[in-house]
């Protein structure tokens, strides 16, 4: 069972190299994060459920990428998979362009070496997939890390000079008012307008913020409590959340964490909902479980049209929706997958897309096993 993001539950499907590769994928990574951490010092106070990320899912599509006929040109085609990293990366550490590009480097030379050192011969066209990919990844990722960064400017200055202008010009006017006037009643009616006037720009401030929180660093304020996400999927699929229980396929065993059990029930029945919605109708939604590096995996996937590559990022953006939401071909995509990512980030994890023709669409959330550590950013262990 490999943690792919497309739900490959089948790994007799790969072909032989890409079943060695997948053999040495534990080793790896572990080499791949202490070359990590030692090579960069903004990194050594990471902790290992962030420093991952999304490695392993990039490591298991870089193995289906190199079996024949499998459905996958390179390991991020199809996938928002680099672009989240990225966007963590931005938003969940003190990184800078540079260390980030230098983590797919030392991924590329940590690969290569240990595959030739396990005797691992790649053949021509495997090699030039393994790079292409990582290229790829390397240049979305780093788009990504800039967009983040420049996003919160950018939301930043539109909120201050459009949405908070006209209660500020309406206050300022009234209290003008109030100086050239003696009549006590006119007085506190303009008094009133000014009050008034300030709760608008207080809510539309506080509007922004809660929009605005995972963008920033933040999180949402949640209530980790211990306990088996099994059951939270029991109580969706039991409900009336579609009416369609049935569809609904469980793959995993129980994983039992630390986590806000109201946001992470509202993030999968959104992301649940959503695929019944737009997936085939009465096919199966299958919902895996997986308990990897200290992280909670859950991915939820359905069959049918695939999101297309030029908005699969939007429809995670709370400023700007796909261009086919807008034109009202995909209008429920927007609305409850930026709760998702927020939900995700608040726990110091993350959410990545996977949608294409062959494959389905799949999300993926995944967030520490014990979110405790992670409430109250910065997301470093500072002083460590």
């Amino acid at each position: 069972m490999t943690l792919a993001t497309d739900q490959n539950l089948d790994p007799d499907k790969l072909s032989p190299t890409a079943k060695r590769m997948l053999d040495l994928r534990e080793a790896v990574l572990a080499e791949w994060e202490r070359r990590v951490l030692a090579a960069h010092k903004k990194g050594k106070v990471l902790r290992h459920p962030i420093v991952i990320n999304t490695m392993p899912a990039f490591y298991d599509n870089l193995v289906e990428a190199i079996t024949p006929d499998y459905p996958r040109a390179n390991a991020v085609e199809g996938t928002t998979l680099a672009i989240q990293h990225g966007d963590e990366r931005a938003r969940l550490t003190n990184y800078d362009p540079d260390t980030l590009i230098r983590e797919y480097q030392i991924f590329r030379s940590t690969l290569l070496g240990i595959l030739k050192e396990a005797g691992v011969q790649l053949s021509d066209h495997e090699f030039q997939i393994i790079n292409s990919s990582i290229d790829e990844a390397m240049r979305e990722a780093a788009t990504a890390f800039s967009a983040a960064v420049a996003a919160i400017r950018e939301q930043f200055v539109a909120a201050l000079t459009h949405d908070l202008r006209t209660p500020l010009q309406s206050a300022s006017m009234a209290a003008e008012l109030i100086t050239h006037i003696s009549d006590p009643v006119r007085t506190k009616d303009l008094a009133g307008k000014i009050l008034s006037n300030l709760g608008r720009m207080d809510k539309m401030i506080q509007s922004m913020l809660d929009t605005m929180v995972f963008h920033t660093g933040q999180r949402l304020h949640i209530e980790p409590s211990n306990f088996n996400i099994l059951d939270v999927l029991n109580e969706i699929r039991q409900s009336s959340i579609s009416g369609e229980g049935p569809r609904l396929e469980v793959v995993g065993g129980p994983v039992h964490g630390w986590w806000d059990r109201e946001a992470i029930k509202r993030a999968l029945e959104n992301l649940i909902s959503n695929a019944m919605k737009y997936g085939v109708p009465n096919r199966t939604i299958r919902v895996k479980l997986d308990e990897v590096h200290q992280n909670l995996v859950l991915s939820v996937h359905n069959e049918g049209l695939p999101i297309p590559v030029d908005e699969q990022e939007s429809v995670f953006q709370v400023f700007r929706r796909a261009h086919s939401a807008k034109a009202g071909k995909l209008r429920g995509w927007g609305v409850g997958l930026p709760y998702v990512r927020a939900v995700a980030d608040s726990h110091g994890g993350s959410v990545v897309l996977d949608s294409a023709f062959d494959r389905g669409t799949t999300f993926i959330i995944t967030i520490p096993i014990d979110s405790r550590p992670f409430q109250g950013a910065p997301m470093l262990e500072e002083g460590r």
